[in-house]
């Protein structure tokens, strides 16, 4: 009698057309709004709010969301059912890290097994950069919504 092992395809990369599926279920469920991909460059000067979540285990990575504040306190307010913040606060930087959270949750049940989510990390203001060491750019796609345009980032970090 032999016995047969099943091995399970471990999957260790995120298509732009997955990124883009996650972010838009996301926006729909815990927004209420559509958000679609759009073919525009990233900002990089001006203020705005980041958050992003860092992924370990058996795909090494991490997971941004970015957005301008006027944009965040929209979030924020959608979100909690609320009137929108007039400015940033902490109840904005939460939430927006917890938009990066379920993001970042969606990526960890798309790929491998065995995969870790750090807790979010959120920073506003202008004039910096964010970095994740050895860390690479997979994927960075803008979204139109309602509210205006946002960004979500892939970086993958190499084993």
């Amino acid at each position: 009698m032999t016995s047969e092992v099943m091995t399970s395809e471990m999957k260790l990369e995120i298509s732009a057309g997955e990124v883009a599926q996650i972010v838009s279920s996301v926006c729909q469920t815990m927004l209420g709004i559509d958000a679609e991909p759009v073919d525009r460059p990233w900002f990089s000067n001006g203020e705005r709010l980041t958050a992003a979540v860092q992924l370990s285990g058996d795909w090494n990575g991490a997971v941004a969301i970015e957005c301008d504040p006027r944009q965040a306190c929209l979030f924020a307010g959608r979100y909690l059912s609320i009137e929108a913040p007039e400015g940033m606060d902490d109840m904005v930087r939460d939430v927006f890290g917890e938009l990066a959270n379920m993001i970042g949750g969606n990526f960890k049940s798309a790929l491998s097994r065995g995969i870790q989510l750090s807790t979010p990390s959120v920073v506003d203001g202008g004039g910096y950069n964010l970095r994740f060491c050895r860390a690479k750019v997979s994927e960075q796609l803008a979204f139109d919504c309602v509210d205006g345009t946002f960004w979500v980032t892939v970086f993958s970090m190499p084993e």
